[in-house]
């Protein structure tokens, strides 16, 4: 069996990731979405909250496992018998970024493949920092984000301080 693991903070989870999750399941067994506790971004939904979100997300694909992690993906792929990383690429920035985090994962662990998948082109706009933005204008975020996802963020939203909204958008990698 292979078991593949697509890790992220997926804060919150957009169609680009739920693409990206749902293309990979086809590829492999079984397919770990693995949700990162502790991002070197401020989160604007806790851990537990990010990991029900996604298991909404894939509830109906039985080949997807949805499971939080902390410290190295490369442990937590042994810990857990992964032999794949997937990863999302959606635009040529992208790809710098993630082929040094493939070769400094191979050093780590030269037993865990590195797979990356482009992102569909209906996405490739797509982060979780856009997605908080908008949501954080009350924009309409319907076509980047299943509805639960928009009810969440728009609940998470609406009592906040435009202080606070402000610095849920540091803008890093997601």
């Amino acid at each position: 069996m292979v078991r593949a693991v697509f890790p992220g903070s997926f804060d919150p989870i957009h169609y680009g990731h739920i693409d990206i999750a749902t293309r990979a399941s086809r590829l492999f067994d079984e397919l770990v979405v693995a949700v990162y506790d502790k991002p070197l971004k401020n989160a604007l939904f806790n851990p537990t909250e990010r990991i029900n979100l996604v298991q909404k997300a894939f509830a109906d694909n039985p080949k997807i496992v949805v499971m939080g992690y902390s410290g190295l993906t490369v442990e937590f792929c042994r810990k857990i018998e992964s032999q794949v990383i997937v990863r999302g690429l959606r635009v040529f920035s992208d790809f710098e970024h993630e082929f040094r985090m493939a070769l400094a994962n191979h050093r780590l662990a030269p037993d865990v493949e590195t797979v990356p998948l482009i992102t569909s082109e209906d996405h490739m706009f797509l982060s979780s920092t856009t997605v908080r933005e908008i949501a954080s204008l009350n924009g309409d975020i319907r076509s980047m984000v299943p509805p639960f996802v928009a009810t969440a963020l728009m609940s998470r939203y609406s009592g906040m301080d435009e202080n606070l909204k402000n610095n849920s958008m540091t803008s890093l990698r997601d």
